[in-house]
């Protein structure tokens, strides 16, 4: 089998493209490095991007309503954070941003903070994935972010 070389990108979809480039940057620091304007009408309905932490991996972001709203409430994505205390700055990050937040709570895949994004979305942080259990995509230890759609 071939080997990969990793994650190219992970594209999302959004209802409202302007809201979810600035959620996004507020909460995660994402960057706009690629426009795509519509080929029909010339309009941009998604965007592409660099998320510190993430490396050469890129965020996207794509206007498709219906996609988004097939999405509420499931997380397609994680993006790891290294430990407790990182859990706990992004608490306070969060704080700071005015977005409410659960404690810290001790969950079956590990540490976790639960977050609302726009409205209609959510977000996790739970611990970082160093193996999984089965096929059942337990965590067994490290911390991480979960980021919704849905916006």
């Amino acid at each position: 089998m071939p080997e990969l070389a990793g994650i190219h990108h992970v594209k999302l979809p959004v209802t409202d493209l302007d809201r979810s480039r600035d959620w996004y940057g507020r909460v995660l620091g994402f960057k706009v490095t690629h426009e795509f304007p519509d080929a029909q009408d010339g309009v941009v309905r998604g965007v592409a991007g660099e998320v510190p932490g993430l490396g050469d991996s890129m965020l996207c972001l794509r206007v498709n309503s219906q996609a988004a709203q097939g999405c509420q409430g499931f997380d397609p994505v994680s993006f790891a954070v290294p430990d407790r205390a990182d859990i706990d700055a992004w608490a306070a990050h969060l704080d700071a941003l005015g977005i409410p937040h659960s404690p810290v709570i001790e969950a079956s895949i590990g540490r976790l903070l639960v977050f609302n994004g726009i409205p209609g979305t959510a977000a996790r942080c739970p611990e970082r994935a160093r193996g999984f259990l089965g096929g059942s995509r337990r965590f067994l230890n490290g911390s991480a972010v979960h980021a919704l759609t849905g916006i």
